[in-house]
């Protein structure tokens, strides 16, 4: 482009960018577009950080349980025994339950990772994750859980706890994911719901009775692990025979798909 008629005084496109002050009104920052910006940032920040985490498993539950509650000290103790197997610990990275689970999955020596939520009320990641990505937005976290994850042990909680609880059953009920066990700890917390999913909500029709059987209810940590690693055996399984299906070049396509997605991008 010609800068015949420019005014001597009106700046270039490329003096405005490398100006240490803003040239223009910044106002621009709080525009969707630039939002759009951010979201696929947070995408791609998670995505490459996540990529090579291996077999993982998420705990969800309160932030609000403190250190001496039973079930902090059976979420710290389920974590480890998943660290000791070779499973990541992925949680919210927050206080309580979440805190708990970090602690005995970074203890143990395993990979402690804490995926953490920007809120009007500060609680930060805590001290025991050992790979930390704090979010802005809700639905980019949500996607990193259920990507880079497995399964969900599900301690008790509040509104966080069955907000996940019920989106990642409504995804394996609608067929979005494959092989996730979603698992309930704490029959005494959770058997009242599950008995109004029974009877009022399976009884109205508004859901089916085998929608009941996609989750599972325990207080017994070696089932949980067990059930798990059955659900790893599994998913190996099927992932074999769907390969063997493939062949030529869909195979071959699969293959080099599976490459891009385990190439991190240098530092």
């Amino acid at each position: 482009m010609t800068q015949q008629k420019r005014p001597p005084t009106k700046a270039t496109e490329d003096r405005k960018l490398l100006k240490t002050e803003p040239y223009a009104d910044t106002s621009f920052l709080e525009t969707d577009a630039w939002r759009a910006l951010r979201i696929m940032g947070e995408f791609v920040e998670g995505f490459d950080s996540l990529a090579h985490l291996g077999p993982a498993i998420t705990i969800f539950g309160s932030a609000r349980v403190k250190a001496d509650d039973p079930t902090y000290k059976a979420a710290e103790e389920l974590a480890a025994k998943f660290a000791r197997a070779g499973i990541t610990v992925i949680t919210g990275g927050g206080p309580g339950i979440m805190e708990a689970a970090n602690k005995g999955a970074a203890e143990a020596g395993g990979v402690s990772v804490g995926l953490g939520i920007e809120l009007p009320h500060e609680q930060g990641i805590n001290k025991y994750c050992n790979l930390a990505l704090n979010f802005r937005y809700f639905f980019v976290r949500k996607t990193m859980f259920v990507k880079y994850a497995q399964g969900f042990v599900i301690f008790p909680g509040g509104f966080g706890t069955f907000d996940e609880l019920f989106e990642s059953l409504t995804l394996v009920q609608t067929g979005k994911i494959d092989h996730f066990p979603v698992i309930l700890w704490g029959s005494d917390y959770w058997k009242p719901l599950i008995d109004w999913l029974s009877d009022q909500v399976a009884g109205d029709a508004m859901i089916a009775r085998a929608d009941l059987e996609l989750f599972r209810l325990t207080d017994d940590n070696d089932q949980v692990v067990k059930w798990i690693e059955e659900s790893f055996v599994e998913a190996d399984a099927d992932r074999d025979e769907t390969e063997q299906r493939m062949g030529g070049e869909e195979a071959a396509e699969a293959e080099q798909e599976k490459r891009h997605q385990r190439h991190r991008c240098p530092d």
